[in-house]
């Protein structure tokens, strides 16, 4: 069995990079990075680091020219600020979050699956959990889209590659138990929208993330400069 795994650097898809090599050895499994045109390059470089770390396969992919006409505030093109606060907050103040990059996941997963067929993997490991999908902050990490763009992947690839959300139904605390288990270098991967020195603290992934932690009573590794 081999495995394909989309792979930002992050906290969730570095703990996911963790579990298919716990699973299948390192030499089976490959992480494929994707730019979407995003204002920094922080999360580029920790993927870069955590593959050699690991020692696997890396793919990159470049992907920005299809969100050129997205003014998500994620992009770089985008005049739009990041929002601070976390993702409650800002579904209070907008039905969409300003974060939101259209059909990312879909368009990732989508692009996944042919690499995977062409390499010769089984499955597709996707870091999606439950915290991201909750009130449909991003509806392409909810189980409900996962398992859809699974059969759809499964039957496109001749019943060849399935897509496995291994945290699909799991809260961000979850993975980091999960992760610290697996002895994922945490200290290396980069979860923030802000590319500064330190991640802000301020933004909602970043307020998820040390959430996560606090609850587990577990200190973050990275520096925050809130």
């Amino acid at each position: 069995m081999r495995a394909l795994v989309l792979f930002s650097g992050g906290l969730d898809s570095t703990t996911s990079l963790a579990l298919a090599i716990n699973q299948y050895g390192k030499e089976n499994v490959v992480a494929l990075s994707i730019s979407y045109g995003q204002k920094h390059i922080k999360e580029i470089k920790a993927s870069n680091d955590i593959a050699a770390y690991y020692g696997v396969e890396h793919i990159y992919l470049d992907l920005s020219k299809i969100f050129e006409y997205s003014n998500c505030s994620l992009l770089s093109h985008s005049n739009e600020e990041i929002p601070k606060g976390d993702y409650k907050e800002q579904l209070e103040k907008k039905d969409v979050l300003t974060t939101y990059v259209p059909y990312r996941n879909g368009l990732f997963l989508s692009s996944a699956a042919a690499i995977a067929i062409s390499k010769n993997c089984d499955v597709i490991y996707y870091g999606a959990h439950m915290d991201d999908s909750n009130n449909d902050a991003y509806p392409d990490c909810s189980a409900e889209f996962t398992k859809a763009i699974n059969d759809a992947i499964y039957i496109g690839s001749g019943k060849k590659v399935k897509v496995v959300g291994p945290f699909v139904g799991m809260h961000k605390k979850d993975i980091v138990k999960i992760g610290t288990e697996l002895n994922v270098p945490y200290e290396l991967t980069w979860s923030c929208y802000e590319g500064h020195d330190k991640a802000c603290g301020k933004c909602g992934t970043c307020i998820d993330r040390k959430k996560a932690f606090l609850e587990l009573g577990l200190k973050d590794p990275i520096e925050y400069e809130e």
